[in-house]
This record gives C-alpha cells, sequence and structure tokens, in this order.
C-alpha cells in the first residue's frame, strides 16, 4: 500500500512537471537573461550592488514562481479574500511605520527586502475579485450589490496607496481591478460613462494634485519649459530612444547611460538604455517576448475549466499589456511619469515578486486546467 501511494505521488509529479507551459517558462526566463545583461550595462559593465541584487532576486523568485505553480489553483481560490485582507493590513502598516525615501512612504522593512505592499495589492486584487465573481451569474454581475462591492474592493488599496502619496501605483491597481470587472460581464455602458465623468472631471482632479505631480503633467505638456529641471529626464530618455537608431550602439556603448544622461536608468527608465544599446529591431524583439508572454497567459486561461482561473489569467495577461504600454509609452513621452516598472526589466524586488507570484498562479491554472471549482 505505501509502495502503491509512493508510486502514485510520484506519477502525479512528473505529471505536473510534464503540464508546464515550457513556452511561457522559457519567455519568463529569457526575459529574466535579458534583464540582468541590461542591469549589468547599468552598471557600467562591472558585477555591482545592481546586478547582483537582480540576479539573486530573479533566481529565488522564479524558484518561488515554480513551487506556487504546482500548488493547486483551488488552493488560491480558498485565500483569495485572506491573501487581499492581509495587504490592506500591510498597507495600513506601511502608512503609518512604514520606510520613507524621497518624500513618500510606501515600503516595509522585512531585513532582507523592503516590501512595497502596493506592488502585491496589483496582483491580489485581480485575485480577489476573480473569487467574487466566479459564482456570479451575468445577471448578477450587473446588480447595483455587485457594482459597489466590487468599488469598495478596488476604492480601499487605492485610497491607502494615494495618502502614502503614489497616486502612479493607485491608478495601476484600479486599471487590474477594472479589467477583471470588464472580463466579468460588467454592462459596457458603466466602462463609458466612468470615462466620460473622469473625463469631465479632470481639471477639478488636478487641482488637487500635489505640486510634483501637477509638474509631471505640465512637464508631460512641454518638456522643454525646464530642460534642466522637471523636463530632463523625459527629453534625455527621447534622445536615448532615437540615438539608438535601427540596430543601435551596441551592448554596452551606450553613451547616453555611460556618461551619466539617464537617471533612474536601473528602474522605470530601464527601457531607454536598452533601446538606446540594441536600437528599433531590439526593442521589437522585447515586445514579441512580451507578446509570446501575454498570449500564453491568455491561452492557459481559454483552456481552464474552472471561471476563476479564466477571470484571473484574462485579467492578469491584461494588466501586464497595460503596465508595458504605460512604461513604454512614460518613457517616450507619450503619458506622463507615473513610475509605472517595466515587469522583470525594471530593478525593484517588490515587483519582480508580485510579477512572479501572477505567473506561479497562472502556471497552476495550467498544471490544473482540468479541475473545476464548484
Amino acid at each position: 500500500m505505501y509502495l502503491h501511494n509512493r508510486l502514485e505521488s510520484k506519477s502525479n509529479f512528473f505529471q505536473k512537471i510534464k503540464d508546464v507551459d515550457f513556452i511561457l517558462l522559457a519567455g519568463i526566463l529569457l526575459l529574466g537573461i535579458i534583464s540582468i545583461s541590461t542591469m549589468y550595462s547599468t552598471d557600467g559593465g562591472q558585477v555591482l550592488f545592481h546586478t547582483k541584487s537582480h540576479f539573486v532576486k530573479f533566481v529565488l523568485f522564479t524558484g518561488l514562481m515554480l513551487l506556487i505553480s504546482f500548488l493547486n489553483i483551488r488552493f488560491w481560490f480558498s485565500i483569495s479574500y485572506i491573501a487581499y485582507f492581509i495587504i490592506i493590513l500591510m498597507l495600513i502598516w506601511t502608512v503609518n511605520f512604514g520606510i520613507t525615501a524621497s518624500g513618500s512612504q510606501r515600503w516595509i522593512n522585512l531585513y532582507f527586502i523592503n516590501l512595497q505592499p502596493s506592488e502585491l495589492m496589483k496582483i491580489f486584487i485581480i485575485l480577489c475579485l476573480a473569487k467574487y465573481f466566479h459564482r456570479k451569474r451575468l445577471e448578477n454581475v450587473n446588480s447595483f450589490y455587485s457594482i459597489i462591492f466590487s468599488m469598495i474592493i478596488i476604492l480601499l488599496p487605492m485610497s491607502l496607496v494615494i495618502i502614502q502619496p503614489d497616486l502612479g501605483t493607485s491608478i495601476l491597481i484600479s486599471i487590474s481591478g477594472i479589467l477583471v470587472l470588464w472580463f466579468s460581464g460588467l454592462n459596457h455602458k458603466y466602462f463609458f460613462y466612468s470615462f466620460l465623468i473622469s473625463i469631465l472631471s479632470l481639471p477639478f482632479i488636478i487641482s488637487f494634485l500635489k505640486p510634483y505631480q501637477k509638474l509631471r503633467v505640465l512637464t508631460f505638456l512641454n518638456p522643454d519649459r525646464d530642460p534642466l529641471g522637471a523636463g530632463y529626464q523625459i527629453i534625455q530618455s527621447k534622445i536615448a530612444v532615437g540615438s539608438g537608431g535601427l540596430f543601435g550602439k551596441g551592448f554596452l556603448q551606450g553613451t547616453q547611460s555611460y556618461l551619466e544622461f539617464l537617471p533612474e536608468k536601473h528602474t522605470d527608465f530601464i527601457f531607454t538604455l536598452f533601446s538606446e544599446e540594441f536600437g528599433f529591431l531590439g526593442s521589437v524583439i522585447l515586445l514579441l517576448i512580451y507578446t509570446i508572454i501575454i498570449y500564453r497567459v491568455i491561452k492557459i486561461g481559454s483552456i481552464s475549466r474552472s471561471y476563476f482561473a479564466k477571470l484571473f489569467c484574462y485579467s492578469f495577461g491584461g494588466s501586464l499589456f497595460v503596465f508595458i504600454t504605460i512604461n513604454m509609452s512614460m518613457v517616450l513621452g507619450l503619458l506622463p511619469i507615473v513610475g509605472s516598472p517595466l515587469p522583470i526589466m525594471s530593478y525593484g524586488g517588490s515587483s519582480m515578486l508580485a510579477t512572479m507570484i501572477g505567473f506561479g498562479i497562472v502556471m497552476s491554472a495550467k498544471i490544473h486546467s482540468k479541475q473545476a471549482i464548484a
């Protein structure tokens, strides 16, 4: 009996390995290699702090992703509300006792990592809403109660992140939540009305922004108004991207980077350095890798039996697309600077941890795609 159970357990383990989406895994690993190489370039072609830290985090979080992927998708369904509530408590703790840097109180010191709970909320708000809409019939999705409850789930973490202050991340959290509402079948007229109200309210909203946030909007509209101050980052970013040309200047040959014209090149503006060194062709290849990753995430959602897994995969894939689009639009001057990291590429432990947890849940949905959740 013991031998039979052991053989059955071993058989299940190998079956799970067989069911891993190796195309998605290969895309993530390839993106990780590119990100580490780019981080090496930001350190001036030396293995310094950012390169070492990024490498260690990528290896550890990839291992975590693989561990998460073997957990049954029902486990993630069962802890969705609890996980959301824990992140809310962490956000409350951050507001009161968090680490302050550059005028914002966004991090919790866990000794081995300075954790930014708002990054985790981008994933766990999807998990929470996916569970909420799992058992909802289409007509119930559009009920007044469902809409109000969903808005509370979205607005609660948004408000906690805004007062840190971190308007950019709060917007990204809201987008993650709204995507779940979209894929759950909420009547599209609500999105149209909300968009219309947001546009009409813009002057009123802008009046409540902090001075540095207003400056970002003005800089976006006219970067040349302060080329050595607020507009410096975006002007240098566009120069770097444009100077890369078709094939780029070559690995470790980016002059804008090496002559220190690009501040924050290892975080939100990592794409600028990559584009300068590898040009338009390299940027297209990077976008192709992201496209394959997003396609596989959505494909996994389409083959999953459980509606919960479908909602999570579709919404997570949509979020990745939005985050990538916002980051690249930001560094190209098409959107105001909002502090949106490029998934996996940008330096930052919390962002990478959240992204890898998301991929782990997607992998779990793939491995357990034949399981339904009542």
